[in-house]
């Protein structure tokens, strides 16, 4: 019976602890890349969409006056939720979609004097609804753009 000298045993052991620091430092790493994911994904969509209800809830002009007159914050915003209504896929009402969408409001609205040149604070106003959704439903908001849309078979006639 042969006997491992004691510092080959210390070798061994010294490479196994090798092991488990890398071996838990690669989970660590894998766990910080998929918050990073989740963080990008998120101030992408979170970007795309205030962009596009940024886009509607602007003030429009009477195209049949010579008059700059806005057609008022009430009717940007119904743009706006009509926007996010259309970018959710939302086609029926409930009472959590009403009530996103009445929560979702303060936003369309401050985006509405933002670009009125009025002091609004939309970024307070987001975090504020962003804050809100996940308290209420248990998940971020932004988790509602993860739905892939399904794919369309094209047909030709």
């Amino acid at each position: 019976m042969t006997t491992t000298p004691g510092y080959i045993e210390e070798l061994r052991l010294a490479a196994d602890e090798a092991r488990a620091a890398e071996a838990a430092y690669r989970r660590e790493a894998a766990a910080r890349i998929v918050m990073l994911e989740r963080e990008r994904a998120f101030a992408f969509r979170r970007m795309n969409l205030m962009k596009l209800v940024a886009e509607a809830a602007k003030p429009r002009f009477d195209d049949d006056s010579d008059t700059a007159e806005a057609s008022g914050e009430e009717i940007a915003v119904a743009r706006a939720l009509a926007a996010l209504r259309a970018k959710l896929g939302w086609l029926s009402d409930s009472e959590a979609r009403d009530a996103t969408f009445a929560r979702f409001a303060p936003v369309a609205a401050a985006l509405y004097r933002a670009s009125n040149g009025d002091a609004a604070d939309v970024a307070q106003e987001l975090s504020g609804f962003e804050t809100w959704y996940e308290t209420t439903h248990g998940i971020s908001f932004w988790t509602l753009f993860e739905n892939p849309m399904p794919d369309t078979p094209r047909v030709d006639f």
